[in-house]
């Protein structure tokens, strides 16, 4: 007998339907022999649903107040589904994240678990009964509920698998699998049967929305087994776990991309220490995360400074950058937020040599230039012009021969 996490996110519950459709698969594995534990989001749209209540109230809602409100979302899944499963003869309990002892810390609507009290679940597991928790929420040391951030419901799955020392946590959503890139571009993607937590951490870190970070970071910490599988399809999904020596064979696991990038540059800053810090330092007390920094020494003792921002903090960085360049006399800046980042990922790269020189060449063919590069053992991440998007990918894809090998 197996201990399985099962998580469902919105659109796998998004009906009442779609909610006896998921109560079919529990029954399923209960009958199996398994011992199930289910985490839900809510109805897809229900959040935003909730916040654009909030905000029809309160410009800007209350923090703790809009975490009463968004964790209500959760609260009307797990009864339905408990109901869809009693209904089948298969005797079910709900619970709040509150009411299981998610504990997090007090930081309203993007809080982080740092304990759960697995006995009251246990004890209902012991009695014959599946467990359904509400994701996406707990409660701090004072009592107040507390919501973990979007996406939050995979993080709890993933915790709640290593509190109870689950044999594997499942993640259903409406994809069957992790690819080697997103199907919408490349429609040769291939589904990948196992990667490991590091590329997956990378993938997700670079644009791939399969899975939530946080996720995978617990998972890796706690080596909890997690597969991602598809709500609507049979199939075996694809296993995410620590790397095996057969995985030293694939060069390259996937294509991940970044639309939401915008580039700033500053000109003709003094070359001399300290000038990094006073350039990014006013950027990070305006709370914009930098991604990746190119600095360029030029003969006049001048220096120019290069650096990638969400899409979103453009216009707020670019006048912070300008008072900077004003304070440091700086001889221009400039932005674009026209770009997106492209990025390899594999383990297999610590193995084998020539990477970056067929990933550049193979965009060059293309007449893709390649205005940023970053590298890290297991990465290789370009920016280019957004224009160039699914052609970067498609061309990268062909070139590591990425797609599924078709029999002769």
């Amino acid at each position: 007998m197996a201990l399985i996490v099962k998580k469902f996110g919105g659109t796998s519950v998004g009906t009442v339907d779609r909610i006896e459709a998921v109560a079919d698969k529990l029954q399923q594995s209960r009958k199996n022999g398994d011992d199930v534990v289910v985490v839900v989001s809510a109805m897809s749209g229900e959040t935003n649903r909730l916040v654009d209540l909030a905000h029809a109230i309160q410009e800007q809602p209350t923090p703790r107040e809009l975490d009463v409100l968004l964790s209500t979302g959760e609260q009307v899944t797990i009864a339905l589904l408990s109901m869809a499963l009693e209904k089948r003869g298969c005797p079910a309990r709900s619970y709040t994240g509150g009411q299981v002892h998610i504990l997090t810390d007090t930081v309203h609507n993007k809080a982080r678990i740092k304990d759960i009290d697995a006995a009251r679940v246990r004890a209902d597991l012991d009695a014959g009964r599946v467990v359904v928790i509400a994701g996406f929420q707990g409660v701090d040391e004072h009592g107040n509920i507390t919501t973990l951030g979007r996406g939050g419901s995979d993080t709890t799955a993933v915790a709640m698998a290593a509190a109870l020392k689950a044999d594997e946590c499942q993640i259903f959503t409406d994809v069957d699998g992790v690819y080697t890139t997103d199907p919408r571009v490349e429609p040769h993607a291939r589904r990948l049967n196992k990667i490991t937590f590091e590329e997956m951490l990378e993938m997700a870190s670079l644009g791939s929305k399969v899975l939530q970070i946080r996720a995978v970071e617990f998972a890796g910490k706690y080596n909890v087994p997690l597969r991602v599988l598809s709500s609507f399809e049979e199939g075996e999904g694809t296993l995410i776990t620590f790397e095996d020596e057969g995985m030293e064979e694939a060069k390259i696991s996937g294509i991940a991309f970044n639309r939401d990038e915008a580039k700033l540059t500053i000109l003709g800053v003094p070359d001399q220490p300290g000038i990094a810090y006073k350039i990014l330092g006013p950027i990070a007390a305006a709370n914009i995360e930098v991604d990746m920094i190119v600095q360029n020494i030029a003969e006049d003792t001048a220096t120019d400074f290069t650096f990638t921002v969400h899409r979103n903090d453009y216009k707020r960085a670019l006048a912070v950058l300008q008072a900077t360049a004003n304070e440091t006399k700086a001889r221009e800046v400039k932005g674009d937020n026209a770009i997106v980042k492209i990025s390899l990922v594999g383990v297999g790269m610590r193995s084998h040599a020539g990477i970056a020189s067929t990933m550049f060449e193979a965009l060059a063919k293309e007449g893709i230039n390649i205005r940023m590069i970053s590298t890290s053992e297991i990465k290789i991440s370009v920016v280019v012009d957004e224009k160039y998007l699914e052609l970067g990918v498609r061309t990268l894809h062909e070139a590591f021969e990425l797609a599924e090998k078709k029999p002769f």
